[in-house]
């Protein structure tokens, strides 16, 4: 039986790799997205296999419409794809409250809605395959990035608690950390409002991301098959780091934080009360 998958931000970049992917494997795909109109010639394409609908995915009361909707013309989601998101640069002291909560709701309190509503009917066909598109920099982070990178920390300290509770249900969890692909991400970013004193250390950041758009390394379409290849593996990996960059950092940060953990590890360990 094939497949029918729900993904988020479809309207270009992974999204839209992952919707041409999963119709390349033959199965069903509704793509989401604020804006439907970059979707529809995936939708004339593929017609039967490519649905189009508008979903903003802070809009929690359109989350419960649109994952009703598909489940009753479709009698399941066999995948959900949390994919919408945007960047954003400032640095900590420069990001303001409503700047952080908007990342927020975008990139943590949208996913966590949508998986609440997927997961009824996953739980009850035990099966299923929740996707979190994260980033590498979920795994670790530097200056400029500390709101991003706090939502998308706090999306996989929420997946790793729940592919624990969802693995014997039969569902699967896989969070994918990119590095640099050549998206569209780097257009929806969002700046904070300079302090001179970060100059230095977030300015730094600012001139990258704003000369990256169009450079990046990695390749959407790759990224989307190995999703692919990852899910329908016997072993599906709750992490999936994509790119040599995302690969690189991603094994130095471990190695960091191993270094710090030995080099402390007596004091550490010695804070117990005594025997």
């Amino acid at each position: 039986m094939n497949r029918v998958w729900l993904v988020t931000g479809a309207s270009s970049g992974f999204g839209r790799a992952i919707t041409e992917v999963a119709v390349a494997a033959g199965d069903v795909v509704v793509a989401t997205a604020r804006h439907t109109e970059a979707m529809r010639d995936l939708a004339d394409a593929h017609p039967g296999q490519v649905e189009v609908l508008p979903l903003d995915v802070t809009d929690k009361a359109r989350i419960e419409v649109v994952v009703r909707d598909v489940v009753d013309r479709h009698g399941r989601i066999d995948v959900l794809v949390n994919n919408a998101g945007r960047s954003h640069v400032g640095a900590a002291e420069e990001t303001t409250d409503a700047e952080l909560r908007s990342l927020f709701d975008l990139h943590f309190f949208g996913p966590a809605a949508l998986v609440r509503a997927v997961l009824p009917q996953m739980r009850a066909r035990r099966s299923g395959a929740i996707v979190q598109m994260s980033s590498m920099g979920g795994q670790m982070s530097f200056a400029g990035f500390s709101g991003y990178s706090a939502t998308k920390f706090a999306l996989e300290g929420f997946s790793e608690a729940l592919v624990d509770e969802v693995r014997p249900l039969g569902i699967k969890v896989m969070i994918v950390e990119p590095g640099g692909f050549r998206t569209s991400l780097m257009d929806k970013i969002s700046v904070s409002e300079e302090i001179a004193d970060y100059a230095g250390t977030v300015g730094t950041t600012r001139r990258m991301v704003r000369n990256a758009g169009g450079t990046e390394p990695g390749d959407p379409a790759k990224a989307a098959a190995a999703i692919l290849a990852a899910l329908d593996a016997p072993q599906t990996p709750l992490h999936l780091p994509l790119g040599n960059d995302s690969v690189d950092a991603i094994l130095t940060h471990l190695d960091a934080v191993r270094s710090d953990v030995t080099t402390w590890e007596k004091t550490a360990r010695d804070t117990a009360y005594p025997q």
